[in-house]
Parts: structure tokens; C-alpha cells; sequence
């Protein structure tokens, strides 16, 4: 894979000569709506042959590992090497990419989750049910998901049960502050829990507590040791979902309860939420500044295993009103629906180095200012870098739902996503 940004004057005929690529893959892999129309500043996903690595003079299999980091059994075992102290100059070896665990947020059942998880299965480790919710009296909510976990399983792909503490259409601090403080709920929800985790063919147990009371931070920790020995003793595994914490004393109702020493020691994973800074309440800015991502990771990988970190990514993007005025409520928009109102308007993508996103604005019809950020290929291909860095379990997408078509084809040239 390579990323093209597009310069005053392509054409995609222009940019298939340049990479030696047809016109058609690039459509397809970028899903073009009008081949003729681009916009300066879009990035282009080029689909190009695995990394191949041809040998030079003097190399040796550890200076190749070295060189990518990857270790010399990989390269032996990728290129069936029979003798690691024997290889040629000139000799074509193929660079293994590293594998990780991907998951996958999905809020929609019935026809239209099934076709979602349909296309996005190849790439999925986990897909994330979200979600059922917990009670005042211990009962599970319901959700019609059989097909969804049906369609799952076809794509190799791990059904995960959410459960949060959503009252309405929002998360509940009351709700959650109620079932933390009884013991006997608890348990109560814990065994339907169990019981319908079996009954449907799940996995897995994801807890998303939001917005919990800082008071409740001890029986939030008990809970989660009880939910953990329950599901581990049923052979199950728990994960949970963390606010984007950089300190453990940050102060705030989304993040004092979320205890990331606790989570993990008793989740065999967590979903680190590193994205929403520019959230629909707020002023313009990326969703996910990979600057702040880092400050976020910087901290967790003191307390949590690194293995055990899967870094959110937004499938999103939003479009703000400007001047921002206090109240208003920026609308969520994919990727696709980004790129058409940049092109409706004509108006060029910049890109933001510091925050590694794409961003770019528009006066509508009526005169409105807009400012819109969203993710491309270069911010993916960003936070795919990092997750390398870090040394990360894996990726976790919110949601499967918000299409972002580049990220696939960035997300596979990077990585081998694993199926359990």
C-alpha cells in the first residue's frame, strides 16, 4: 500500500500511471463515486504488492530483521528458509507483517448488522455487541442479535457481549451508582448474564461503565473481580472499556472511577477510548489528535501490560457550525459523507501534522461556516505506526456502523489480524 494525496492538476489517470496501478483498483479500493471528480488534498489508498525486501551485498537475516523489526524466525518461517546463514544477494524475501487483535463496536442487528459484519469479518478479531444494559433489579436487557452473532461466527470473527450502564440514550451515573451498591443485583445480573452469553454463542463479556461516580471507584473494582472469577470460572473472557486517562489523579466524572492498575490486573484486555476530543458538544478539533493518543498511552503502558491494550480509532468524523458558539451540536459524519461535501463545495483538505488528522471548511448555502474533521488514510496509517510503537495488543474501532472505507486496505498493509 502506498497513500497519494491528491495535488492540483491529478487525475487518476495520471496517478494509475505514476504507480503503475489500473484506474479501477483505485476506485475500488478508495470507493470513488466519480472517477473524474477529486479534491485537492484527499489522500488516495494505491494498492501495491506485499513489502518485499530484495538482499543486498553484506546484509544478513538480523540486519533485515533488524531493519523492520521483525524477528529472524519470522522471516525464516514466511520465507521457508531451510539455512538462516545462507541467503543471496538479490534474493526477493517477503517482510511478515506483525499480528494484532482487532475489535470492533457494533450497534445495529437485524439485515443491516449482518450485512455490516459481512464486510468487515476479514478484518475483525472480536465484534463488540453494544449493547446490553444492567438494572436496578439484576435482569438483562434484551437485543434481538442472534443473526448478528450468526453472521460472526461465518466470518471467523469472536462475538463479545457489551454490557453499560446506558439508561435511555444515555450512560446513567445513577443507574450504575445503584447497581455498584448492591452486592445481590450484582449477582443476580452476573448468572443472567452467564446464562445468556451460553445460550447465544458469545465469548466474552465487555463492560463499558461511563460516567461512574468518583465514590464508586471501590465498587466498581469489586464488581469487576466478581464479574472477572465468574466469567473466567465459566470460560469466558472479560474485558472493559477505559476513558483516555494521562494521569491516575485526573480529575473529572468520566475518568476518576476507572482505576487503570485494576482493570489490568483482572481484564485479559482493555479498550482504551482514545478518541472524542473533538466531541459533538465541544469546539472544532480532531477526533483523535494523535498527540493526545500518546499522552493517553504514555501513562496506561505504566500500569497496564502493553499486551493487553487494544488503542480505540474512531470510524467517524465530525462536522462543527463556526464560529462556535457554546450549546450547539456538531453532526457526526463518515468518511464518504466528508469527501462529498468537500468536493459539493469545492474546497481543498488541509492536514494537521501535530494532530496527524484531516480537516478542511466550507460555507453552505444559507452562509454557515463549517469546520469538519475526520480520518483519512494518512491519519489511520498514523495510528497503526503508533500502535507498532507502543507495542500494543491491538486496535478497537467505534463502530463498525460509521464506515471508513481507507481504513481496510491501511489496516491490512500494516498488520495480520488475528482469528481465535
Amino acid at each position: 500500500m502506498r497513500i497519494h494525496v491528491v495535488q492540483s492538476g491529478d487525475t487518476l489517470w495520471r496517478i494509475s500511471r505514476t504507480y503503475n496501478v489500473s484506474i479501477n483498483d483505485i476506485v475500488q479500493t478508495n470507493a470513488i463515486a466519480n472517477p473524474d471528480r477529486l479534491i485537492v488534498g484527499q489522500s488516495l489508498v494505491i494498492p501495491t504488492p506485499d513489502d518485499v525486501h530484495v538482499v543486498r551485498p553484506g546484509e544478513t537475516l538480523w540486519m533485515i530483521a533488524r531493519m523492520y523489526n521483525v524477528t529472524i524466525q519470522d522471516l525464516v518461517r514466511e520465507n521457508n528458509i531451510a539455512n538462516p546463514d545462507v541467503i543471496s544477494v538479490g534474493q526477493r524475501l517477503r517482510i511478515p507483517k506483525p499480528v494484532i487483535e482487532v475489535n470492533g463496536y457494533l450497534t445495529q442487528t437485524g439485515p443491516t448488522g449482518e450485512e455490516i459484519l459481512r464486510w468487515t469479518g476479514p478484518y475483525l478479531t472480536y465484534f463488540c455487541m453494544f449493547s446490553y444494559g444492567i438494572s436496578r433489579d439484576g435482569s438483562l436487557t434484551p437485543l434481538n442479535d442472534e443473526s448478528v452473532i450468526a453472521m460472526a461466527r461465518s466470518r471467523g470473527v469472536t462475538p463479545l457481549m457489551c454490557l453499560t450502564n446506558f439508561e435511555g440514550r444515555r450512560f446513567s451515573s445513577d443507574l450504575v451508582n445503584a447497581f455498584l451498591s448492591n452486592v445481590e443485583v450484582q449477582e443476580r445480573q452476573l448468572t443472567n448474564i452467564v446464562n445468556t452469553m451460553r445460550q447465544k454463542g458469545y465469548e466474552g463479556l465487555n463492560i463499558d461503565f461511563e460516567y461512574v461516580y468518583p465514590r464508586d471507584k471501590e465498587n466498581y473494582n469489586a464488581f469487576l473481580r466478581r464479574a472477572a472469577d465468574r466469567m473466567h470460572a465459566n470460560g469466558f473472557s472479560i474485558s472493559t472499556a477505559l476513558a483516555p486517562k494521562v494521569r491516575a489523579d485526573q480529575i473529572g466524572l468520566l475518568y476518576e472511577a476507572h482505576d487503570y492498575p485494576v482493570h489490568g490486573q483482572l481484564a485479559d484486555f482493555v479498550v482504551l477510548m482514545t478518541y472524542e476530543w473533538g466531541w459533538a458538544g465541544g469546539p472544532p478539533w480532531a477526533i483523535a489528535p494523535i498527540n493526545e493518543v500518546k499522552r493517553v498511552l504514555d501513562y496506561a503502558v505504566t500500569v497496564i501490560p502493553r499486551n493487553k491494550i487494544l488503542m480505540g480509532i474512531p470510524l467517524y468524523g465530525r462536522d462543527w457550525r463556526i464560529p462556535w458558539v457554546q450549546g450547539t451540536i456538531a453532526s457526526t459524519v463518515t468518511y464518504m459523507q466528508a469527501i462529498s461535501r468537500a468536493l459539493q463545495y469545492g474546497v481543498p483538505i488541509q492536514y494537521n501534522e501535530t494532530y496527524q488528522s484531516p480537516f478542511f471548511r466550507y460555507t453552505d448555502a444559507s452562509g454557515q461556516q463549517h469546520e469538519v474533521w475526520f480520518e483519512d488514510a494518512r491519519s489511520y496509517q498514523a495510528k497503526y505506526e503508533t500502535i507498532k510503537e507502543y507495542g500494543l495488543r491491538g486496535a478497537s474501532y467505534w463502530a463498525l456502523n460509521l464506515e471508513s472505507i481507507p481504513n481496510w486496505p491501511v489496516l491490512i498493509s500494516n498488520f495480520r489480524v488475528a482469528k481465535l
